[in-house]
């Protein structure tokens, strides 16, 4: 049996790096993307099927045309300043083209959803470990569109029977370890290759922004996990899926929260080179601490993050920056 999956965003960041874990594991990912912030050169695990997702007809031809036995759904637009400033923008493009897709899915039998959501569903809930009963309380419209799709997910199980796996992330770091794909967004927006460009002179300074949160340095927290710790728990949730467990939602990240301080340090460690940087005012949408708790996705999912170190993630990340490919 030919096992297609179909990966929305299957040219950016992390859809890439869940075509290469699909294709380890037996399946042939089948990479959707109309490559608004995707890289073509990232597609090389899979068929390209290239598309828009609020285009309809599109999607039912690639629904026909490979007959997926599931969806992996990375596509999303992610900035959370825009998502502050334009937030039509937002429930438009995730949350309208999200129901397309799985319209799609449901109209052509495709049964089984695995969605990326985020820990900014949560919105700002200082000194709690974030967990699958958190309350979710959004304060942009990134999070508030991610949100709803979760919610979409579920009214479609309860009334179509769509099973689906939700996967709430907190802040994806690191490269393959093969250097064969990373990360390079335009405009770049996440800490750690903000900082290595500015490490390697692309960039003239990396930017804090904020240092007088309720932090012990007074700098946001995040919890860092591997992008490749991470595919492979959508790869073990897709499999829960095919073994016909039911819907259910998991936390992905190490449980370890680090201030944008802490980074700089571990990469000037890690580099051996100092950190430019340059401090800026609070962005609107920033919540002052984020951190997981993933006990549920190891004691059912049966995940263990292998490079779960920042270090790590750190060294990863800065091999793919001195890469050819690698575009600043």
């Amino acid at each position: 049996m030919t096992k297609h999956v179909l990966v929305t965003g299957g040219a950016g960041y992390v859809g890439a790096h869940a075509c290469k874990a699909l294709k380890q594991a037996g399946f042939i990912p089948v990479c959707f993307d109309n490559f608004n912030t995707g890289w073509r050169e990232a597609v090389k695990f899979g068929p390209l099927a290239e598309g828009d997702l609020l285009d309809r007809a599109r999607l039912d031809e690639v629904f026909a045309q490979y007959k997926p036995i599931a969806v992996m759904h990375f596509a999303a637009l992610s900035l959370v300043g825009e998502s502050m400033t334009n937030p039509s923008k937002y429930w438009r493009t995730n949350v309208m083209a999200a129901l397309n897709l799985i319209e799609a899915a449901n109209d052509a039998g495709c049964d089984k959803f695995v969605f990326s959501s985020t820990c900014a569903t949560y919105g700002d809930q200082d000194g709690v470990v974030l967990d699958e009963m958190t309350q979710q309380r959004p304060i942009n419209a990134y999070g508030g569109s991610k949100r709803a799709i979760e919610d979409m997910l579920r009214d479609f199980g309860a009334s179509h029977g769509l099973k689906s796996v939700i996967f709430r992330y907190f802040n994806v770091a690191g490269a393959d370890p093969d250097g064969e794909i990373g990360e390079q967004h335009v405009p770049e927006t996440h800490l750690i290759p903000l900082m290595l460009d500015a490490i390697a002179g692309k960039r003239a300074a990396l930017t804090v922004f904020g240092s007088d949160y309720d932090t012990e340095d007074g700098t946001c927290v995040r919890d860092y996990v591997h992008v490749s710790d991470l595919v492979d728990a959508h790869v073990l949730g897709l499999n829960w899926l095919l073994d016909d467990k039911p819907s259910d939602v998991f936390c992905l990240g190490t449980g370890n929260g680090f201030s944008v301080r802490e980074v700089i340090s571990q990469s000037n460690s890690v580099t051996n080179r100092e950190v430019p940087i340059i401090e800026g005012e609070r962005r609107a949408g920033d919540a002052a601490v984020l951190v997981s708790g993933s006990v549920k996705a190891k004691e059912l999912l049966g995940w263990q993050p292998k490079r779960a170190e920042l270090s790590t993630m750190i060294a990863d990340a800065w091999r793919w920056h001195q890469a050819p490919d690698y575009k600043a």
